[in-house]
């Protein structure tokens, strides 16, 4: 029996009313740990080419999933906030610490997900609707995935060191990358910046007792999947199959537990 040692540890996890955060934050309330889960219910897209539960998951609370955990046994608490203000990361931290205490793992798992391109299609391979690269399309990704997973890192690695704290976990979420991300160009250009925050951290906090990583989840099914999709994927990659959010969830367990403690610096691409 592995024990993951994550009992009596703190946890905040970002974009967890739903999908992976949801499953992120259920799996480490599993294995002990007091779960702080953020949110910020969306307005719905009304569009045809994502199936009709997408716009429910994405507006809601995340307070299914704190219920489900409390009657696991586990401990959880949520709270809705807008990661795209750059007070929200003090305040996310304030709150955890006032539930739980000082917060021992990070999980940037939030994003501003949006499809833009460079060309004027309107809609890509898989029927969803495109827009053209514009101020607005980069300001709503880079502050929710690059600005604040760095802002949330520097308080992290703030208040540990403020308490001479000797063991933390960062974990990144990420897609895309510094290779591109056609049809996703800002959210690829985001998450590679991502990457870097993540990259510089693990470097530069290791002495702390800090590790830092990311995790490239394969196509997961977070409720956005369409017949388009499944198609494609059960033509290509690997495994050819579509991910469930626990299967990463498992991944970010791990990384978070007392077995990955000499794992940092790593992009980890599940498939």
């Amino acid at each position: 029996m592995i024990d993951s040692r994550l009992t009596g540890k703190v946890a905040l996890i970002t974009g967890a009313n739903h999908g992976i955060g949801a499953a992120a934050a259920t799996a480490l309330a599993a294995e002990g740990a007091a779960v702080f889960l953020t949110y910020k219910r969306l307005a719905p897209l009304n569009e045809p080419a994502y199936p009709e539960t997408y716009d429910r998951v994405r507006a809601g609370s995340a307070d299914d999933v704190v219920r489900r955990i409390r009657e696991a046994g586990g401990t959880a608490q949520a709270a809705e906030a807008d990661l795209a203000d750059p007070e929200t990361p003090k305040a996310l931290f304030d709150q955890a610490e006032k539930a739980f205490g000082p917060v021992e793992i990070l999980v940037n798992n939030a994003s501003g997900w949006l499809s833009d391109t460079f060309t004027p299609s309107e809609r890509d391979g898989f029927g969803r609707p495109l827009r053209m690269v514009d101020a607005e399309t980069y300001d709503r990704q880079f502050a929710v995935d690059v600005r604040a997973p760095a802002l949330l890192i520097a308080e992290f690695a703030r208040r540990h060191l403020a308490r001479g704290a000797s063991w933390g976990r960062i974990i990144g979420l990420t897609s895309g990358g510094p290779d591109g991300f056609p049809t996703e160009v800002s959210y690829g250009a985001a998450k590679a910046a991502q990457e870097n925050y993540t990259m510089s951290a693990a470097h530069e906090l290791g002495r702390y007792g800090i590790t830092a990583n990311m995790v490239y989840p394969p196509v997961t099914d977070t409720g956005w999947i369409n017949e388009e999709v499944e198609k494609a994927v059960a033509g290509s990659g690997v495994l050819r199959e579509i991910a469930q959010p626990e299967d990463v969830a498992e991944v970010i367990t791990f990384l978070a537990s007392h077995q990955g403690r000499r794992v940092t610096g790593q992009l980890l691409r599940m498939y």
